[in-house]
């Protein structure tokens, strides 16, 4: 009686883990809609995060002036018109959605 049990309850987690992963397969990270203010903070700290690569372990005096005073604009750009207007919640899918396009070269 107790292999039955455990039987149902294995073949439970199987199904549930397997249903998990059709669901998110699925369900793609670009199949969400961004509003266009999004799409353009997206860009931003998309470029922004492609500058903080180049000098991962650099402090802020070691980039080269160009660079430099592009993420000075880029820091200016996102907090003036993505941080101060948009939800936590869109910021944060944001951000995730930077360290996804950058690491998988998506």
């Amino acid at each position: 009686m107790a292999s039955i049990i455990l039987l149902v309850i294995v073949v439970a987690v199987v199904v549930a883990l397997a249903g998990s992963v059709l669901i998110q397969s699925l369900t793609s990270i670009n199949d969400v809609i961004l509003s266009p203010l999004e799409k353009k903070c997206q860009e931003i700290a998309n470029e922004g995060y492609k500058i903080h690569t180049l000098y991962p372990t650099s402090n802020p005096d070691e980039l080269l002036e160009d660079d430099m005073k592009r993420l000075l604009y880029l820091d200016d750009l996102w907090i003036k018109e993505c941080v101060s207007v948009l939800s936590s919640e869109s910021i944060i899918n944001i951000v995730n959605n930077v360290e996804r396009d950058i690491s998988y070269g998506e």
